[in-house]
């Protein structure tokens, strides 16, 4: 498995700590920045990260910043995307389970340090489920057919 992953500044920590569990555990990862705590804006990190797995370099993706927000709000304007912002284990397990989640956003601000080996278990780990829910992801994917965001 490869995964992309990218931070900014407020990330960039937890974002060394999730690149280390990650290599233990003999994931490869494309780390695309931010590479210091200096501040820096969190969309030119997302699209590269993004850019990778949209091109099949990596088969996921992990976006941090300081509320997994801004991350999240970039990664879900990529069609094929579905990017959930998990705060704990369970919410990383649903996010797969459920919804086919393909990038894992992280809050460096709110995600409990004791948390993050179990998000990351789970994301690795839990598989889409199907049944009811490849109903409703296909009605995801509809919407973005539709592409309702107008250009104005």
């Amino acid at each position: 498995m490869k995964i992309s992953i990218a931070s900014d500044h407020r990330g960039f920590q937890l974002k060394e700590r999730v690149k280390s569990l990650l290599t233990s555990l003999k994931i490869e990862v494309m780390d695309v920045g931010t590479y210091t705590a200096d501040s820096c804006d969190y969309p030119d990190f997302a699209v590269l990260a993004i850019e990778k797995f949209l091109n099949r370099s990596v088969d996921s993706v992990i976006l941090i910043c300081g509320t997994g927000i801004g991350m999240s709000i970039v990664a879900n304007k990529f069609k094929g995307v579905r990017a959930a912002l998990c705060l704990n284990s369970q919410m990383a397990k649903m996010a797969r389970e459920h919804n086919n989640a393909n990038v894992l956003v992280l809050s460096a601000n709110f995600t409990p340090e004791e948390e993050i080996e179990g998000i990351l278990h789970n994301w690795l780990n839990c598989k889409f489920e199907g049944g009811r829910h490849e109903r409703r992801v296909g009605k995801i994917t509809e919407v973005e057919r539709r592409n309702f965001i107008s250009e104005d």
